[in-house]
């Protein structure tokens, strides 16, 4: 998996941001890809998990809506394989609201989730609120590019620790930016969510909670040494000094 995002950065008012969506239930699928369609973007529509790999390989969507429920590979699993070479947002559609399927899903690289059954305008919103950040680059609060090793570089979406690359996805990228953007701030949940997803976002706000834990992860941070991202008690996170 590349950091570099340069099919993301180099979006242009000309340029049709690529959907894919992975869905077996034809007609649900169907009025997904239309509604993506009246909003401007390209769609293709593939039925099983296996298929969602290659196509993703091969046509390197901006968004993937992935459903969980798959024949060939679940979309766990295809999750986990994107994660291996693609920086796309993934969307995942659970079919109850299933907190242990969610979280499973969020941990296998997803960066958000929409409960069946849903509304397709509700989806559209998602979706919109996923990609707004990668579309306005330039429109970033300032913020430092550095914090102990730890150096992001905000143009390139690219950060290393001690010199090695650290593979992020999209959200935990943005996540840290947004950390990074106000320093000396402690975050409500409330206030990185919109802060990521805007302010008419609405869903479960602990989804802040899981992407911190890999975010700690890759940074080779935890709870109990908080070096980069710290634990506001009561309130939610803060950028730590490193």
């Amino acid at each position: 998996m590349t950091n570099g995002h340069e099919w993301r950065d180099s979006t242009s008012e000309h340029e049709r941001l690529r959907a894919l969506v992975v869905e077996d239930e034809t007609d649900l699928a169907a009025a997904v890809a239309d509604y993506l369609r009246m909003d401007g973007y390209d769609v293709m529509i593939v039925r099983d998990g296996a298929r969602a790999v290659e196509a993703t390989r091969t046509s390197a969507p901006h968004v993937v809506i992935l459903d969980l429920g798959l024949p060939s590979l679940d979309g766990i699993e295809v999750c986990r394989r994107l994660r291996e070479f693609s920086d796309a947002y993934v969307l995942i559609l659970t079919a109850r609201a299933d907190e242990a399927e969610v979280l499973r899903g969020l941990e296998a690289g997803a960066d958000d989730y929409v409960t069946k059954p849903f509304r397709p305008r509700e989806l559209l919103a998602r979706v919109r609120a996923l990609l707004r950040r990668s579309r306005t680059p330039g429109q970033l609060p300032p913020m430092p590019n550095q914090v102990g090793d730890l150096v992001v570089d905000p143009a390139a979406r690219r950060v290393t620790l001690a010199g090695e690359l650290v593979d992020l996805t999209p959200t935990e990228f943005d996540l840290l930016t947004i950390l990074l953007s106000r320093p000396t701030e402690a975050l409500s949940r409330r206030a990185l969510i919109e802060a990521l997803r805007g302010s008419n976002w609405y869903g479960d706000e602990s989804l802040v909670d899981v992407h911190v834990l890999h975010l700690r992860r890759k940074l080779g941070d935890d709870a109990a040494t908080q070096r980069f991202v710290r634990t506001v008690r009561g309130i939610g996170y803060q950028m730590g000094e490193g």
